[in-house]
């Protein structure tokens, strides 16, 4: 029996990419997927990678069927980090930008297309999410802070790699602060499959990481 781990992860995006565009009863543009995955490849980025992108496409198989909107939410995990200028402030919506174009030029709907946006937006974890989409979206998008420490370790490493720009002493308190922010809540997961899965080890990972 084949676990995901022995697919080749290129198999596993087209079959992820096949399905998130099924969902949505609509055909993607034939160079959509490539550039995409040219975006996650850009030399610039350490931690905002295609493994990101497949490590978030897993999750969201696993809760599927937990979404309202499975298309939308789909769409938005491949999209969510479509645009990553590492000094850039406006991601997010560079980001749901492009994928509201993709999608009109799919022939989306706009009520779609403004979820989809919405969603990619959440992303920038400024404020809890109060929709269920955006939930699970942004639960999956932390998933990494649950991670086993062995990979927990090395996402902290390619968050270094990312903000190699920075002073080190600046980037330390920074980045402490960031993961302390998460310790400070009362829950990091907001969705009970991730809460369950992922929420002690989280904030194992976070205690160890900003000796908190």
């Amino acid at each position: 029996m084949h676990t995901e781990s022995d697919i080749p992860q290129a198999l596993l995006f087209q079959s992820y990419w096949q399905r998130s565009w099924a969902a949505l009863n609509l055909s993607p543009p034939d160079d959509l997927q490539q550039r995409l995955l040219a975006a996650y490849a850009e030399p610039q980025r350490h931690y905002h990678t295609q493994q990101h992108l497949a490590e978030c496409l897993a999750h969201f198989d696993a809760v599927w069927e937990q979404a309202q909107h499975p298309g939308e939410l789909a769409m938005a995990l491949w999209f969510h980090d479509a645009v990553y200028d590492i000094k850039g402030k406006d991601n997010e919506l560079r980001s749901a930008q492009w994928a509201e174009q993709a999608l009109k030029n799919s022939g989306a709907t706009e009520a779609s297309r403004q979820r989809v946006s919405a969603l990619i937006i959440a992303t920038c974890h400024t404020a809890a999410p109060s929709d269920d989409d955006a939930k699970l979206l942004v639960d999956i998008d932390l998933a990494i802070l649950g991670a086993s420490p062995e990979r927990f370790a090395e996402y902290d490493r390619q968050v270094a790699a990312e903000y190699a720009w920075v002073p080190r002493l600046v980037y330390g308190f920074k980045r402490k602060q960031v993961l302390r922010s998460f310790l400070e809540r009362d829950f990091i997961y907001a969705t009970p499959h991730f809460h369950q899965r992922l929420e002690q080890q989280a904030r194992s990972n976070l205690r160890l990481t900003t000796g908190g």
